[in-house]
């Protein structure tokens, strides 16, 4: 097993000029699930950090719950998971060919603190490890430095299903 995808090139700076365009790029994800609204860095091969901004126009907050609004643990979960498929379609360079990066596990989540409207939700997500096609990552969720969900999880590079 590798423990993170291979790079024999130095170190590149970090990406920091990623808009929604971008996102909207990499990501097959449209409104309401994409989950990632702002990427403030990429280290290729290494982590993300990206940003999810919570609003009370979100439709989960019409059931969850009315009258004492929280986002919902698995879609925080699911906000790492496209922020983590940014870092691994950047980093192999597939954004705009299609592929997929696909939820395959999920391990150790951990909810701490409540996600209302009106936060900022920073994504925090880091390769662990790389099988293959198959990856490993960690990442952590969190409001004004508050962890409120940690997670380990696996993906894996796909090709879209056929019409």
């Amino acid at each position: 097993m590798n423990d993170k995808p291979s790079d024999s090139e130095t170190p590149k700076e970090p990406i920091v000029d990623y808009d929604i365009h971008k996102i909207l790029k990499a990501l097959p994800h449209r409104y309401p699930l994409l989950l990632v609204d702002r990427v403030k860095s990429i280290h290729l091969n290494e982590r993300i950090h990206a940003v999810k901004a919570v609003s009370m126009n979100e439709e989960f907050f019409q059931g969850h719950f009315p009258g004492a609004p929280i986002m919902p643990g698995v879609l925080q979960i699911e906000a790492l998971a496209q922020a983590a498929a940014i870092l691994g379609i950047e980093t192999l360079e597939l954004a705009g060919t299609g592929k997929l990066v696909i939820f395959m596990g999920i391990e150790n989540a951990k909810f701490r603190t409540p996600v209302t409207p009106g936060c900022l939700l920073d994504l925090e997500v880091e390769f662990v490890q790389q099988r293959r096609r198959v990856y490993k990552f960690k990442g952590k969720a969190s409001v004004e430095g508050k962890t409120s969900c940690e997670v380990e999880f696996t993906a894996m590079i796909a090709d879209p299903p056929e019409s």
